[in-house]
């Protein structure tokens, strides 16, 4: 980690595991989600599990899930085999509306986002939300969270920029703030995120607070903070980057 990264102009949140609880909203919705597409094919659901990676008993994901970092666009595939459906656009957005309904039926921030977003907000940051779950469901929940007054710009894997670690969302606000994508911050929890930011040759800003370990990649990122919160007052002046180890 550098201890000394110059202040972004703009940020760009991922959403699970940096602004929301991913174990305690997908950990169940995933749970619901399988079981609503299997229905009484109780062998194909054990696939379900399975092949992703979840353990039903305790509702949470192995940190090899490819569920964590990944679009329905990239376990879909996956899924629909195991289901004998068809791998096209209709069988996604079947998995994004379920996951929308019990995503946002077990919804879970981490601390207090919607104030964190103010004050940064309030400072004159332009803000926005990078994330590989759908837009639709992700604007459902920056709504429900009391971020989207704060939020200019929701990507989702369906906004048309490509899935993360694809650069495109960061080009996207980039271009959307006028700002270069140098000056541009991205904040979130997994090797997907850093490796977006480096392809689009972003800051890139790693948070603790998701499903899984940054220590054996955060060497790689300009900062590593515990939460956004902590994030929040390195950037507005209230604790000093040096302080984070």
């Amino acid at each position: 980690m550098r201890q000394t990264v110059n202040a972004p102009r703009a940020i760009l949140f991922d959403k699970d595991g940096t602004l929301v609880d991913f174990d305690h909203t997908w950990g169940p919705a995933a749970g619901a989600v399988m079981r609503r597409l299997a229905g009484a094919d109780t062998a194909a659901l054990e696939r379900l599990f399975n092949a992703s990676h979840y353990l039903a008993d305790e509702r949470r994901f192995l940190q090899t899930s490819p569920l964590i970092a990944g679009s329905s666009r990239q376990y879909g595939p996956l899924w629909a085999e195991i289901l004998a459906r068809a791998p096209d656009s209709d069988f996604y957005r079947e998995v994004d509306v379920l996951f929308r309904e019990e995503g946002e039926r077990f919804l879970t921030p981490i601390g207090r986002p919607a104030q964190v977003l103010a004050r940064l907000h309030a400072s004159g940051l332009p803000l926005g939300i990078a994330t590989n779950d759908a837009e639709p469901n992700a604007r459902l929940q920056a709504d429900r969270l009391g971020l989207s007054p704060y939020v200019m710009a929701i990507y989702g894997h369906d906004s048309g920029y490509g899935s993360k670690p694809a650069p495109g969302m960061v080009r996207a606000f980039s271009t959307l703030t006028g700002l270069p994508v140098a000056t541009i911050a991205l904040v979130g929890d997994t090797r997907h995120d850093l490796d977006t930011a480096r392809a689009a040759g972003a800051m890139a800003i790693l948070v603790r607070c998701g499903p899984a370990p940054v220590d054996a990649f955060a060497h790689e990122a300009d900062l590593v903070v515990d939460t956004v919160e902590q994030l929040a007052d390195i950037i507005l002046g209230t604790q000093p980057a040096a302080a984070v180890a």
